[in-house]
């Protein structure tokens, strides 16, 4: 064998070359998803955005309602199929609580978003949440909904939970049934302990890690959250449909909730004021409420179950959230297991699941780092399916 100087030199460059290389191919992976999640976000904010960035790695897609019968009942989704270049595997998106479920035009911005980016997207309709009512059987709709994409792509799939769907999709992700489908969970603005934020909803103090307690104004969604789920608690069995009616379009924006509220009883019309506009004067009902609710709130409270949990995590939360404080996102980066947690980020470029406006350039860097990782995830799990 030549071990001449000149032979070894050869090899000490060739060596390097091959380094070169192998640098320029990740750093320039790492770029195109950095460019992929700046558009994903650039779009989300604005649908109609066009430039550089905006329409990086853009795919047209199409859009398909389906359903399915699960062991909760029937099962309506949407889909969101690039229909062009590489598939970047699949995304479970998860809406929050709110009445529009799939249709709220935040859920569609996003999916649109994923999908033109490459990643094929479903978002089933989570009945309870979209009748403002966290229960344990969305936990089981948010499972089968993984199994049905999983299902369909042949592959593991990453799940997408906004709000209160962040906190029960990590509670699906621990369960045995719906685990080896589930390849990552990215809960944004989610909680860890339900009846802490609860108790933030009356006292406006949320409790952190550290023990430190911060006075911030909770909105008031959330204390009418908890009135709503048991109004037979607040109200006489006569009131207790009209209210229902009341507060529904009350949380909906609809005019009509006052006119309905009129056939309230004068007992229940002075409550409803409190709820709406004095919730201070009913701290100490609603703290009797939640330590008669302790079990209910405890069985959609990830808090001591997470221990198990196997598939990664990213948490995200928006430093300026008073529906869900971010000290919850803090608890919830306690009790993931550490091999589990990919990335943790309190953004001041969130509110609570909408994009803030006026953030520093350094937090809208972080936010796009962040959401790379995510999007990274997705194409290692397609890549994983591809045996490459």
């Amino acid at each position: 064998m030549d071990r001449s100087p000149g032979s070894r030199k050869l090899t000490y460059l060739l060596f390097l070359l091959l380094l070169l290389v192998l640098a320029v191919l990740v750093l320039r992976q790492v770029a195109e998803t950095h460019l992929r999640a700046a558009a994903v976000l650039e779009r989300v904010s604005d649908p109609n955005a066009h430039g550089p960035i905006a329409d990086f790695a853009r795919q047209p897609l199409r859009e398909e309602d389906d359903s399915a019968l699960v062991a909760e009942g029937p099962m309506q989704f949407r889909l969101y199929i690039p229909e062009e270049g590489a598939r970047r595997g699949g995304i479970v998106l998860l809406h929050g609580v709110h009445h529009l479920g799939i249709n709220d035009p935040r859920m569609i911005n996003l999916s649109r978003a994923l999908a033109g980016a490459g990643v094929e997207v479903m978002t089933p309709e989570l009945q309870d949440l979209a009748d403002y009512r966290i229960t344990p059987r969305t936990i089981d709709s948010i499972g089968a909904s993984a199994v049905i994409l999983s299902t369909r792509l042949k592959q593991k799939v990453g799940v997408i939970g906004l709000s209160f769907a962040g906190s029960l999709s990590l509670m699906a992700a621990t369960r045995p049934q719906y685990a080896d489908k589930i390849g990552f969970v990215l809960s944004v603005g989610g909680y860890e302990d339900m009846a802490r934020v609860a108790r933030f909803y009356t006292a406006n103090v949320e409790t952190r890690p550290d023990g430190k307690e911060v006075h911030s104004q909770a909105h008031e969604y959330g204390a009418l959250l908890l009135a709503y789920a048991h109004l037979e608690d607040f109200f006489s069995a006569r009131d207790v449909p009209v209210v229902r009616q009341a507060l529904r379009q009350w949380l909906w924006e609809d005019p009509q909730a006052m006119k309905t509220a009129a056939a309230l009883s004068p007992q229940g019309k002075k409550t409803l004021d409190l709820l709406l506009h004095h919730r201070d004067q009913l701290q100490q009902d609603f703290a009797t409420e939640i330590a008669k609710q302790q079990a209910d709130l405890e069985a959609v409270s990830p808090r001591g179950k997470l221990d198990g949990l196997k598939t990664h995590v990213y948490l995200l939360h928006g430093a300026s959230d008073n529906i869900i404080p971010p000290a919850e996102t803090l608890w919830l980066e306690r009790d993931v297991p550490k091999p589990a947690l990919r990335r943790v980020l309190i953004s001041q470029a969130l509110t609570h699941v909408n994009a803030g406006n006026g953030e520093p350039p350094s937090e809208k860097w972080a936010l796009v780092h962040f959401f790379a990782g995510v999007l990274q995830e997705a194409d290692q799990l397609s890549e994983a399916k591809a045996g490459r």
